[in-house]
């Protein structure tokens, strides 16, 4: 068994691991794909030498560069799927739940902090379940749903931000500060409870880092809603839940662009 390391200079995200994922998977003499994102490195196991692992990764326009292939010892590779699998498939499960919770609720109060915060959460359960996929599924499948994933996420934001806009320029009501408060300090229950799971495996792997780091980012965005909250009820005005909802939603349209990426 061999083993390869690469440093890949604009890997800084998931959406670059996935990327790289179903554009390798396809070589058989790959045997395992190690990702440590915060130090752009990946670390490929094959069963013998194949140029076209590096071919592959050039084609991508990631910086990709070959630091060393050497023989891999028998204890190297260790296959903690199942453990990572279970404790993804749980923050997907309580991010789209909290996707359905804020989303009524962010009609209900007529808060657009809570509605962003929403599509925030879907778009990290999108991320979450396009890594979990069946992983028998061809290539062009999974990028065809990247894709139609990736436009609907767009969408949704766009839409999202029009609304802001109107509401920014119309009279609209004062949102209910009770239920932006509440709601956002469960959401950040939910996502401090993910964090504290996922920080407990102490995995190294690279796409458990990233949900760490998209979950470390939905405590920094539900805080933000709260403090919005708090400014509506101390102002009575509509301003501070519209300005966390543009942000939010710059946020959502950022991540919705890279999941368009997956599927070129």
């Amino acid at each position: 068994m061999l083993k390869s390391e690469y440093h890949i200079s604009k890997m800084d995200c998931p959406s670059e691991e996935t990327l790289i994922r179903m554009k390798l998977e396809s070589l058989s003499t790959i045997k395992s794909l190690v990702f440590d994102i915060e130090n752009r490195k990946l670390t490929v196991f094959h069963s013998e030498e194949n140029p076209e692992i590096e071919e592959q990764l050039k084609e991508l326009n990631l910086g990709a560069k070959c630091q060393e292939t050497i023989v891999a010892q028998a204890d190297e590779i260790n296959d903690n799927s199942t453990v990572q699998s279970k404790l993804l498939w749980t923050v997907l499960i309580i991010n789209f739940a909290f996707f359905i919770i804020e989303l009524t609720t962010g009609f209900i109060s007529k808060s657009m902090g809570l509605i962003a915060d929403s599509l925030d959460m879907f778009a990290d359960a999108l991320v979450y379940g396009l890594s979990l996929w069946a992983v028998g599924s061809t290539v062009i499948r999974k990028k065809k749903v990247a894709k139609l994933s990736g436009y609907f996420q767009l969408a949704l934001a766009l839409l999202g931000i029009s609304e802001v806009i109107r509401r920014f320029i119309n009279f609209e009501e004062v949102p209910d500060f009770q239920t932006m408060i509440v709601v956002s300090i469960l959401a950040l229950i939910a996502n401090s409870i993910c964090l504290y799971l996922l920080q407990k495996s102490k995995s190294e792997e690279a796409h458990m880092k990233a949900t760490m780091i998209f979950t470390s980012n939905d405590i920094i965005i539900n805080t933000g809603v709260i403090i919005a909250g708090i400014l509506v009820l101390l102002t009575r005005s509509k301003y501070p839940d519209l300005i966390i909802g543009a942000i939010v939603f710059l946020i959502v349209v950022r991540g919705a662009f890279r999941i368009l990426k997956l599927g070129r």
